[in-house]
């Protein structure tokens, strides 16, 4: 259920109405309210206001991200290329209530934003995340098979508790530790819970594996600093025919490191693939 927090516009131009964008907090299964914004892009409408057959893209941000973050906004216009886009804050990040799992409870978010993204008439729904939301995209697809069309993973780990970069580790004292818990609530505004997983969430090559049909990319930068290219060619592996992967030259990590020929080539995939 969403509550509307931002009145949508809607203007007649040219005999069609032109639709803005609209801000509302959703509800999730277990209670948390989620900060989202719909943008309908590129989307046709005809003179009757009924929605083309233009995909939505539900963007699934990194760790410490939020709607409201300029490399959330960069990725957002950029899909608007391509359809409608729904982007929204994770439980923890932004406006949103709740307390960061770090990509566990996370699914429960994303799966109201897709419900949400389909509530305004479009047909057929992409998913792209990005470092933990990559995983959260992964492990959504799995557990509701139904629910989207295709699957856009970015920089996305392949199994869980990896320590083996610097930036890793420092993420897993942020995480773990009550100091780096302060930290990322007033230093990164990103309220993290303090319980362990229990029980640990299925990992994302085992959601990989059981994705099938859901057209899957899985993009990653060789020059990643959180996770080498064996988490891509892990996640590719397992994905099988039902998968491709694009190994980016030069490319870093997630939203910050994603250029915007790599946004437009995957917003091509996803016009091509949720059909």
């Amino acid at each position: 259920m969403a509550r509307s927090t931002d009145r949508p516009h809607s203007e007649t131009g040219g005999g069609k109405p032109v639709r803005m964008s609209t801000r509302a907090f959703l509800r999730t299964s277990d209670g948390v309210a989620i900060d989202a914004v719909y943008e309908p892009g590129a989307a046709v409408y005809d003179t009757s206001g009924t929605l083309s057959a233009h995909p939505v893209f539900v963007v699934a941000h990194g760790f410490t991200g939020a709607v409201d973050r300029p490399h959330v906004r960069r990725i957002a216009a950029a899909f608007t290329r391509y359809g409608g886009v729904v982007t929204f804050s994770f439980r923890g990040h932004g406006r949103s209530g709740g307390h960061s799992t770090v990509g566990d409870r996370e699914v429960l978010d994303l799966t109201e934003a897709v419900a949400w993204a389909r509530s305004h008439g479009h047909a057929r729904v992409v998913t792209v995340g990005f470092s933990m939301g990559g995983s959260v995209v992964l492990r959504h697809a799995a557990l509701h098979p139904r629910q989207t069309d295709a699957v856009v993973s970015v920089s996305s780990p392949a199994r869980w508790y990896y320590r083996g970069t610097a930036p890793m580790r420092r993420l897993h004292w942020l995480v773990t530790r009550p100091e780096g818990r302060v930290v990322g609530r007033y230093g990164f505004r990103t309220r993290i819970h303090h319980r362990d997983w229990n029980p640990v969430p299925l990992s994302p090559v085992e959601a990989v594996r059981r994705m099938a049909p859901t057209p899957l990319l899985i993009v990653h930068g060789d020059a990643d600093g959180y996770f080498p290219v064996d988490h891509p060619r892990m996640l590719a592996a397992a994905a099988g025919d039902q998968g491709e992967l694009w190994l980016e030259p030069g490319m870093g990590h997630a939203e910050h490191a994603a250029g915007d020929g790599l946004l437009a080539r995957i917003g091509e995939w996803g016009v091509g693939r949720a059909g």
